[in-house]
């Protein structure tokens, strides 16, 4: 099983790497040195989609990104992301989220986008004991006032309870969101902002206070105040190995003291946790006054 997973890995590893380019079955298999019949196979038993699927979709999903932000023209994304004509990208982009991708490059709303998971991080749910402490990074930073949509739990004190109750698809509707932080966050809510039957922990989009654009179906909209967070980074991070990432910042979370600066923690302002991104290290960020 642990050989599976570290083919469909490795073929995920490479889709990322040439996205763009024109990627076919040999190439998989030649990546995950199985037999081309075999290599599909575990892609679909593994990712539940086909390589064909999964490839249209994630390059669906990043073209979308580009049309948000205004980085390029239809026509240029559709022919970079491997369509012979305009008409072909513009269906396939109604098909899968149900708008003209001119339509949405002038008014942006709300999309699921395609946010694969790395197969080894969905089947490696493992508590390592830390053989030595790394260096964290620490920071000082302000936030400004700012709204938050927040899509909330039921129970969820963590990322995989949260994910059993909300589902994982929520990750990319709040990444088709523009953030005033450039990502979306996960939050540990403090008692004023928890409805009741709700639960603490929850993920949203941090956006200006003045957003007027569209909220999604059954999400709720936060104000939090202008405030100032230490931030804490953990070196870079094998993917596998994000529990003892994690584990390691928490553990310099608790040694601690922000009075040293002439600080305190603040509890009326919520936790904020950013995903686990091995190539930049595990992120959290904790209020102070």
């Amino acid at each position: 099983m642990e050989e599976q997973i570290e083919a469909v890995q490795r073929m995920q590893n490479y889709i990322q790497i040439h996205l763009y380019e024109n990627i076919s079955l040999a190439d998989l298999a030649k990546v995950s040195l199985y037999s081309p019949w075999h290599s599909y196979r575990l892609f679909v038993r593994w990712l539940n989609r086909t390589p064909a699927d999964y490839i249209r979709r994630l390059r669906l999903s990043k073209s979308a990104l580009k049309l948000r932000d205004g980085q390029s023209r239809v026509i240029d994304i559709a022919f970079e992301i491997g369509f012979d004509s305009v008409d072909g990208y513009q269906r396939a982009f109604f098909r899968e989220f149900g708008c003209n991708p001119h339509e949405y490059a002038t008014n942006p709303i709300p999309l699921y986008l395609f946010t694969p998971y790395s197969i080894k991080l969905a089947n490696v749910r493992k508590e390592k004991t830390m053989e030595s402490v790394k260096n964290v990074f620490i920071q000082l930073i302000e936030k400004p006032a700012r709204k938050v949509l927040i899509k909330r739990g039921v129970k969820a004190t963590d990322y995989f309870a949260y994910c059993e109750e909300v589902g994982c698809d929520v990750w990319g509707l709040l990444t088709s969101i523009q953030s005033i932080s450039g990502e979306p966050v996960c939050l540990w809510l403090p008692n004023v902002y928890i409805k009741p039957g709700t639960s603490e922990y929850v993920q949203g989009v941090e956006v200006p206070t003045d957003y007027s654009g569209v909220v999604p179906e059954r999400f709720d909209v936060i104000d939090l105040p202008a405030s100032k967070y230490m931030m804490f980074q953990g070196k870079p991070f094998e993917e596998e190995d994000y529990a003892e990432a994690i584990e390691q910042v928490w553990s310099a979370i608790k040694k601690y003291d922000p009075s040293v600066i002439g600080y305190a923690w603040d509890t009326s302002n919520p936790r904020i946790q950013l995903e686990p991104i091995g190539t930049r290290g595990y992120i959290e960020l904790l209020a102070i006054q």
